[in-house]
């Protein structure tokens, strides 16, 4: 049976757990040679075991995406032993601490920011040249409901977020006659590595945040997945410049 990208090769930044590890082992089961990259070496390592064990074929590259000449190392890595490009999902972030705006540590925002939003914009600044060659491409930007809306206490992560958005927009108006799609997708808080230690901090937390979402559960990374996967394949071909909610309905209210 025919596999829907096969031929294709994806590069995930933030794929050694969470969204781009369930990312990862979507799109190499559809048939896409797989970039896994994360400064974790063991997680992204384990993807890429994850990924071979199923039948599929990856590649780790150690990244920090907040270091443009790294991120510059990824891009022609990847299109060095694959030969092209075709997905970009740009995953990798961080949430940085918890505190009111005028508290909020310089070190933390620069952080934050330099990762989130600045670590996009590396990806996608280093991925289009290439996807521009070949004619063609497809980059999934990974964002958050926080990126539509609010998030009290988190001022960095919701600032990076936004922008994220708003490079998603402005790209894909940019590229939308070169057979280039750029979307966001927006989950509420998913059960990753990254939000669980969030709930150690406040054991309160987790089931306050349940109960602000209408379905009164959390999203899977898998489920996140398989919205990048949708907007990656050909049913998704007339669709670009969007920020796709996966919020248990949250942005309805």
């Amino acid at each position: 049976m025919d596999k829907q990208f096969e031929g294709k090769v994806a590069l995930i930044t933030g794929a050694g757990s969470g969204i781009g590890r369930a990312t990862a082992l979507a799109l190499a089961a559809d048939g896409a040679k797989v970039v896994v990259s994360d400064i974790n070496v063991a997680g992204g390592e384990e993807t890429v075991s994850l990924v071979t064990a199923a039948g599929g074929d990856a590649h780790f590259v150690k990244a920090d995406v907040a270091a443009a000449a790294e991120v510059d190392a990824m891009v022609q890595e990847t299109v060095g032993r694959y030969g092209r490009l075709d997905f970009g999902i740009n995953n990798a972030g961080i949430s940085g601490g918890w505190a009111r705006v005028s508290e909020y540590p310089l070190d933390e925002w620069h952080q934050v920011l330099g990762i989130n939003l600045s670590g996009v914009f590396y990806c996608m600044r280093s991925q289009l040249p290439y996807m521009l060659e070949q004619g063609g491409g497809v980059i999934v930007n990974v964002s958050s409901v926080a990126g539509l809306t609010g998030l009290a206490m988190a001022a960095a992560y919701t600032a990076s977020k936004h922008g994220v958005v708003g490079l998603t927009k402005a790209a894909a108006l940019e590229y939308a006659r070169k057979n280039i799609r750029v979307n966001a997708v927006c989950p509420v808080f998913t059960k990753t590595p990254m939000v669980e230690a969030m709930f150690e901090l406040d054991p309160t937390f987790e089931e306050k945040l349940k109960r602000s979402i209408p379905m009164r559960r959390y999203g899977t990374p898998e489920e996140v997945a398989d919205a990048i996967r949708w907007l990656c394949s050909d049913a998704a071909s007339f669709m670009t410049g969007h920020a796709l909610p996966l919020d248990g309905g949250i942005m309805a209210g």
